[in-house]
This record gives C-alpha cells, sequence and structure tokens, in this order.
C-alpha cells in the first residue's frame, strides 16, 4: 500500500517520500520498525543517502548496505540491554536486513570514550539528527500510524537530494569527517556525488 500524500508538503519533501515508496526494502524495514511501538524514532543516516542516491543515479538493484540505522530517543531507559532487546526483535521479524539500533538519548554516554571528547545529552530525537556527521546523512524518516512518511531533517534536504557530502561540524570533527569520506567510497559507488574536501585544521599557536 503506497503512503498517503501530504498535501501541504513541500517539493524537496515529496521528492523523498516518493523515492522511499519507490524502494522496497526500504518500505519493508519502516513498517518492521514501526511495529516496536517506540514513541520517538526514525531509519535515517546511511540507510536513507543509500536508497536515494541509488534511486538518482537510476541503480536497477539495491547498493550494499552497511546497516539499517533504526536511531530513537528514550530517555526514560538508557541501557545497553535495552538496544539489544530492540535488535533482537528486529533480527526476529526480518533477518535479512541488517539492523543497528541506538538510543540517541544515550550517546553522550558513550561518545567520549569512542570519538575522544565528551559531549553534553541530547534532548530530542530531532537533535540528535542535528549532530549528524554530513548534511546529507542528518535525515530520518519513518512511518506513523496512518501509514503517512514523516521526514526529520534538521538541516534541510538539500544536500541529499543533490548529492553533496559536506562536513557537520557539531559534533564531527574535521579529522573523523576526512576519515568517512576516505571510508565512504562515495563518488567510486555514486559517480555524480560531489564531496567537499574536510575544512583544513587551524594551526596550533
Amino acid at each position: 500500500m503506497r503512503p498517503p500524500l501530504d498535501a501541504a508538503a513541500r517539493p524537496d519533501e515529496q521528492a523523498l517520500r516518493d523515492i522511499v515508496c519507490q524502494t522496497p526494502w526500504l518500505m519493508h524495514a519502516l513498517r518492521i520498525a514501526r511495529s516496536l511501538g517506540l514513541a520517538s524514532w526514525c531509519i535515517g543516516a546511511g540507510a536513507l543517502r543509500n536508497a536515494v542516491w541509488d534511486h538518482l543515479h537510476g541503480y536497477s538493484a539495491p547498493s550494499r548496505l552497511a546497516d539499517i540505522d533504526l536511531a530513537y530517543f528514550a530517555p526514560e531507559n538508557l541501557t545497553q540491554q535495552h538496544d539489544d532487546a530492540l535488535l533482537a526483535a528486529l533480527q526476529s521479524m526480518a533477518p535479512d536486513l541488517p539492523w543497528e539500533v541506538t538510543n540517541q538519548a544515550a550517546v553522550h554516554l558513550w561518545f567520549g570514550s569512542h570519538f575522544g571528547h565528551d559531549v553534553a545529552p541530547l534532548r530530542s530525537l530531532a537533535e540528535a539528527i542535528a549532530t549528524w556527521p554530513e548534511y546529507a546523512t542528518a535525515v530520518g524518516i519513518y512511518l506513523d500510524d496512518a501509514d503517512r512518511l514523516r521526514i526529520i531533517a534538521p538541516h534541510g534536504l538539500q544536500d541529499l537530494l543533490q548529492m553533496r557530502i559536506r562536513h557537520n561540524p557539531a559534533r564531527a570533527s574535521a579529522e573523523t569527517y576526512r576519515q568517512r569520506t576516505l571510508q565512504k567510497r562515495y563518488q567510486e559507488r555514486w559517480p555524480d556525488v560531489v564531496v567537499d574536501p574536510a575544512p583544513s585544521t587551524p594551526p596550533t599557536p
């Protein structure tokens, strides 16, 4: 079933919804994720980027998908066991999909040990998405109970739809961005993508 159209949607939002609706694996993932009954959640980042850029490149088969990021916000339960239980539920319902689950309300508990500097707790899922490393991937989408596709895009959709990779400095360092652009091989996988260089690091006084 095709989700209903939103008459008030902007053209870029409707373009994204149209692409998602034409991506069977992503619609399947959204329906599975919705069945968990989370209050605040989305699928975003690389999974959404892949779907959009595969579509814009006219690929007949999905490109390799490292994972499907289910991001949710639940400050009332910050335990790793909660993430693990949700992951197990997703894997039991759709074992063919490479799920990854992260409670964005708990990111501050492990960010420092992983990236080398501490960060403040996030206050919402939208605030969390706004910190993701590139503007093109700082986008999430979810399916509501009325089968409407809802978009969370704190920085807009321009970079995603125009296939441009730019550093989002909210939490990711220039070096992290540089490493990601090398690791992700964006232009090798999607030749029409434009990758902005990492910002130069100011010299130490």
